[in-house]
């Protein structure tokens, strides 16, 4: 809550810091090369850094909190997830060029497919959604008894795991969702 993020080395060096943001950071990435940094923010802004601390590009659009951030597969996009409800897919010059809207609370957690065609959001509405990347919601995944907090793709992109504020953990099979709704 400091507004900054830090590069520590693995042996406890503090490398490189990582200040602009207004507000605290609540989410981090790499991207898939290494090269680059991606921090989101209570200030309603996600930041892309090169890791010498230098900021490279603000993505802002956001009415609210940015809770998660993370960079396609290919490193050519970023996709946040907002207290404004929404999930947002950008390119790198800032340029919002979709908009996944369709939960009933803020958006926690968002991930990639590995093959980077399909998003996955985590709300605190209690459910997660499956998106292609034209904004349609595939598939709503509910039963939850509180709030959504972390999503994940299995390496393969066969499989989705969804935590959940309920004490659970629960692992879904995309097989034949994702090979019907690609884009």
């Amino acid at each position: 809550y400091d507004e900054t993020a830090r590069l520590w080395d693995l042996k406890g060096n503090n490398i490189e810091e990582f200040k602009g943001h207004a507000a605290g950071v609540n989410s981090v990435a790499f991207s898939p090369d290494g090269q680059f940094v991606l921090t989101g923010s209570d200030d309603q802004t996600a930041k892309l850094w090169d890791l010498k601390g230098k900021e490279i590009q603000n993505f802002k659009g956001h009415a609210a909190d940015v809770n998660s951030v993370v960079f396609s597969p290919d490193g050519q996009f970023i996709l946040t997830g907002s207290d404004d409800h929404t999930a947002k897919l950008w390119n790198l010059k800032g340029n919002a060029v979709q908009n996944f809207r369709g939960h009933d609370g803020r958006v926690i957690s968002v991930a990639f497919s590995p093959d980077g065609q399909f998003v996955l959001t985590g709300s605190g509405d209690q459910t997660a959604k499956l998106w292609n990347l034209m904004g349609n919601a595939i598939q709503d995944f509910m039963g939850y008894e509180d709030g959504v907090n972390s999503v994940a793709f299995s390496p393969d992109g066969q499989f989705i795991l969804i935590g959940s504020d309920d004490n659970t953990a629960k692992l879904s099979d995309l097989k034949g969702l994702t090979s019907r709704q690609s884009v």
